[in-house]
């Protein structure tokens, strides 16, 4: 049996162990630095990257292997993505709902009317393919793993 069936070794599971425990301190590092608001900014970004890859260190165990910590990062990256998208979607119709519409007369409103609906974002569209793309590819991952 080759290395690669067996999983990752003691040395390979505590280095991805001190990867993901490294982001989150790294993270908070640049968060709480009082140097740069661009550092704040990517500390914020790493500090939801990191909290996301903290689903991983259940994974990060000798025997494991690599294949299964990838599979289960795809799995935490689609569900992050869907609940993006129902995160927009409940924004928007709370906004629809609770909130009065933008008014035309002033420069505000205007713009805010001008604006396409949330469906028809960029933005939008390209996490729900993001999603769609990692659910086939685990779906294709699991096909030829059995």
């Amino acid at each position: 049996m080759s290395n690669h069936d067996q999983g990752m070794t003691r040395p390979q599971a505590l280095r991805l162990e001190f990867f993901i425990i490294g982001l989150g301190i790294f993270a908070l590092l640049l968060i709480f630095q009082p140097f740069s608001l661009q550092l704040f900014a990517i500390g914020s970004v790493l500090v939801v990257i990191a909290g996301l890859i903290n689903n991983l260190l259940p994974m990060a165990q000798p025997g494991v292997k690599f294949r299964s910590v990838v599979t289960v990062a795809m799995v935490v990256a689609m569900i992050f993505c869907i609940v993006l998208l129902i995160s927009i979607g409940a924004a928007h119709l709370y906004g629809a709902f609770f909130l009065k519409p933008p008014d035309p007369n002033t420069l505000a409103g205007k713009a805010q009317l001008a604006t396409p609906p949330f469906w028809r974002q960029p933005l939008v569209w390209g996490i729900a393919a993001v999603a769609a793309v990692l659910a086939v590819a685990i779906t294709i991952m699991n096909k030829i793993r059995d």
